[in-house]
């Protein structure tokens, strides 16, 4: 595990960024368009990075022999640890969670477990592909979602069946043409929704509560029957809902969740701030050591590598790459 002293900023030099290949020194560069300074902190993170991607052109069991290069970074607050690690993960397009380490309890007391951020990884993962896949069938769902404007605009009535297809057909084309000219983007259309809110599900699930809520809004949300609600909006928001829907049933959520769990095993990244806070030594520590001694016991396994279980099922961490920051002035 690497540990840097973060400086206060200086100066910077103006960047403008490489288009080629992410190697380690077009990385500090891209780093160096947002954070002032920290070259040190900026070339170990770079070098994490590029490790991942040597590692996903090695085969075999060797891939798995290669572990990541943890990184802590140690400097006062507002100098950019936390920005550096988030300009990473946009710049790898990879799976972020920014956690606070005081925040964590020991399992088994009232509060959240380190266990935790692995499942938000997972979540913010399963929405980063799922936004993916929808962008690939964006053009197909704005297709079948005006063909559902065009049935609320023109129904088909028992006049239309009994012989006047042509007529309706003919008709359609026209409003369709209207439609995509724009001509209909402020007339007011009735929609029906369904509604994802589910009221009792927030009595159940709070208080800290993380492990049934893992999978229980997901079970009850399946059991109870589907309500819905109409909406009165206009045809330009009509079409926005009903691409999204017909985006979310063109999908396999399956596929989705599959590929978000293999980017979190092999491209997460988890940023732990105020390290330092659960850093103190136990002659400090007065009353049950909760929040320092038993998170670090319960955070020492995941960092170094293990399974951990989400609604979603079991995740290695053991190539997630952690950064660990922290002032640490009392040490």
């Amino acid at each position: 595990m690497d540990i840097i002293e973060i400086q206060k900023p200086h100066s910077v030099e103006p960047f403008k960024p490489h288009p080629s290949a992410l190697t380690p020194h077009q990385i500090v560069k891209e780093l160096d368009r947002y954070i002032i300074g920290q070259d040190k902190a900026k070339k170990a993170v770079a070098i994490a990075l590029r490790n991942r991607w040597r590692r996903q052109r090695v085969s075999g069991a060797l891939r798995e022999e290669i572990m990541p290069n943890n990184i802590i970074m140690i400097g006062p607050t507002g100098v950019g640890k936390t920005e550096i690690a988030r300009r990473l993960a946009r710049l790898a397009q990879a799976p972020f969670v920014k956690v606070e380490a005081s925040k964590f309890t020991e399992v088994g007391y009232v509060g959240r477990d380190v266990e935790s951020m692995i499942r938000d990884l997972v979540g913010i993962a399963v929405n980063m592909i799922k936004h993916e896949m929808m962008a690939l069938v964006e053009e197909k769902a704005s297709s079948l979602a005006e063909e559902r404007v065009l049935d609320i605009l023109l129904p088909m009535g028992p006049s239309t069946v009994q012989g006047g297809e042509d007529s309706h057909f003919g008709t359609r084309e026209r409003l369709k043409k209207l439609l995509r000219e724009g001509k209909f983007k402020d007339r007011m259309v009735e929609l029906s929704v369904q509604k994802q809110y589910v009221p009792f599900l927030e009595v159940l699930t709070s208080g800290g509560m993380e492990e049934l809520d893992s999978g229980l809004q997901d079970m009850l949300a399946g059991m109870l029957p589907k309500k819905m609600k109409t909406r009165k909006v206009t045809v330009d928001e009509a079409l926005k809902i009903l691409s999204q829907e017909e985006g979310q049933k063109l999908i396999d959520m399956d596929e989705v969740v599959s590929e978000a769990k293999l980017r979190v095993e092999n491209s997460g990244i988890v940023f732990l701030d105020e390290i330092d806070k659960i850093a103190g030594e136990k002659g400090q520590i007065s009353g049950p050591d909760v929040s320092r001694g038993g998170v670090q016991r319960d955070l020492l396994p995941i960092v170094e590598g293990g399974n951990v279980m989400t609604k979603n099922g079991m995740v290695k961490t053991d190539h997630i790459l952690f950064i660990a920051a922290g002032a640490f002035h009392a040490t």
